[in-house]
């Protein structure tokens, strides 16, 4: 396919691309040029760019691909998709390593979330918990979408020119930059009126050390690990590995650590001015704001992460409010000292379920990406389906939901005794805390794979990115989840006598 750029850009298609693709191909570009197209009699396209729809978040390979840039045609019989074809064996491979390195990073960020707590300002100021999840959950919100977004870009051939792909992750960088101030400032808001709301009272000072901390730590972790994200997308191209496999898991990996002791840090080393120099926290908060301007300038230039500069704040921001009710859970929980142990697995319980669904959340909506136009789904995926067909429907996306869905056991179990482990290693989880915390973990997962195969199709029957909204939404729900089962369980065993170990 050929691309020739004139005074209106005219794109001519290959008399070899069978009808349906060419069906499918003049359905997206009408998503983008509305009623700016004409047809000729030798199945030319005309098409001026005038506006762009939330849907659009991606442009046609007629506009991204290589030959626009470099003017060299692309082979008559090149995979369309880009989409590496997978075996099942291959498909578990991809998805343990990055999966075992993620749940290492949750229990890593268990353990530290547990020494922290004790700390003077977590201890003096205890809406910091209700902010953990909050914090962590916008993190994962934003890298994964990031991955998921690059990932689907990857696999539909729209990243081969240099030009495009750095321009593309310029935009998407500094739009992520700019989500992650305005939702830490938006999540420290809301861990102060939560804590306002259980106390009857909440010092000035304290909210502008939580919005200080808050946004520290969000703008920082996004930064690192936003590059890590890009490094990992490209490597991932460059080698022939499916990157929906393993980018969202590897985001989260360490994800959660980076982020927990980076809280850390920042609210000690802020709560130390909070009497003699107060005014640094005014400062702090006030010289990431003035950055906003720069980040929307950037992530303006390109049409990707423009339109996701207008559409992208509603799932983040309801992801937001959705984990700080978790983090309710959790501040009430580790109060009772008989379930103050919560802390440990609160961020492993979450952060698994959290990294499965986004797995699968990411491939169906590359799949969909790939195979329908927007608004167009699958026969028979009108409504939504129930749990047997998510798990037994034929297709490479119903195997994947058994993988992640078997996973689930053994990943747990070894994530428990690594934390014994780290913890001294002289004791061993009880049969019953392990019984009850790997059937809390299984049903969380479980709920959360059926609904984002519901959610995904959902979203792209009604036009949404399902890159963008999907995963806040599911992974919201999973900490939400995961807090509340995981609290269940603690419960009962403390009702019945168990202490969790042996």
């Amino acid at each position: 396919m050929v691309v020739q750029e004139s005074q209106d850009t005219k794109l001519t298609q290959s008399d070899s691309v069978c009808p349906s693709q060419q069906n499918r191909s003049n359905t997206s570009l009408s998503q983008f040029s509305g009623s700016s197209q004409h047809f000729t009699s030798n199945e030319n396209i005309y098409y001026e760019p005038e506006e762009y729809t939330e849907t659009d978040f991606l442009l046609p390979n007629q506009l991204y691909g290589r030959s626009r840039l470099t003017r060299s045609p692309q082979p008559k019989d090149a995979n369309v998709s880009g989409a590496p074809e997978e075996s099942i064996c291959s498909m578990v491979v991809q998805i343990l390593v990055p999966f075992l390195l993620a749940g290492l990073g949750t229990v890593s960020a268990g353990i530290l979330l547990n020494i922290v707590q004790s700390w003077e300002v977590f201890q003096e100021i205890t809406e910091i918990l209700i902010l953990v999840p909050a914090v962590l959950g916008m993190k994962g919100n934003l890298e994964m979408t990031l991955a998921s977004r690059l990932s689907t870009a990857v696999n539909a051939g729209k990243m081969d020119s240099p030009r495009e792909t750095w321009m593309l992750i310029a935009g998407n960088l500094a739009l992520k930059q700019l989500q992650a101030t305005v939702l830490g400032l938006l999540a420290s808001l809301m861990a102060s009126l939560l804590g306002w709301m259980a106390e009857g009272q909440m010092p000035f000072n304290h909210i502008m050390l939580l919005c200080s901390t808050s946004v520290s730590t969000a703008f920082v972790a996004s930064l690192l690990q936003g590059i890590v994200m890009v490094g990992v997308i490209i490597g991932s191209k460059r080698i022939g590995i499916n990157p929906d496999n393993v980018a969202t898991p590897i985001a989260a990996s360490f994800g959660d650590l980076i982020t927990l002791a980076l809280l850390a840090c920042f609210s000690q080393w802020f709560y130390s001015f909070i009497e003699l120099y107060p005014y640094v926290l005014y400062l702090v908060n006030l010289s990431f704001l003035c950055l906003i301007p720069a980040w929307v300038a950037v992530s303006s230039k390109h049409p990707a992460s423009e339109i996701l500069l207008h559409t992208g704040w509603e799932p983040i921001i309801t992801a937001m409010l959705i984990s700080s009710i978790g983090g309710v859970i959790l501040d009430k929980t580790v109060l009772d000292p008989n379930l103050a142990g919560i802390i440990v697995y609160a961020p492993v319980i979450n952060g698994v379920g959290g990294n499965l669904v986004s797995i699968q959340s990411s491939r169906i909506s590359t799949h969909l990406h790939l195979k329908h136009s927007p608004g167009e789904l699958p026969v028979g995926r009108q409504s939504c389906s129930n749990p047997w067909h998510t798990f037994f429907g034929s297709g490479a996306n119903h195997r994947s939901a058994k993988i992640l869905l078997l996973l689930v056991i053994p990943g747990q179990l070894i994530f428990l005794h690594a934390i014994h482990l780290i913890k001294g290693g002289h004791t061993l989880p009880s049969p019953l805390f392990t019984i009850a915390f790997l059937f809390a973990s299984l049903i969380q997962v479980l709920i959360l794979l059926c609904m984002a195969d519901c959610l995904v199709h959902c979203l792209w029957r009604r036009g949404k990115d399902p890159d963008s909204y999907s995963i806040p939404y599911l992974t919201a729900l999973g900490d939400l989840l995961g807090t509340a089962l995981l609290s269940i369980a603690f419960l009962m065993l403390w009702c019945i006598g168990d202490s969790g170990s042996v």
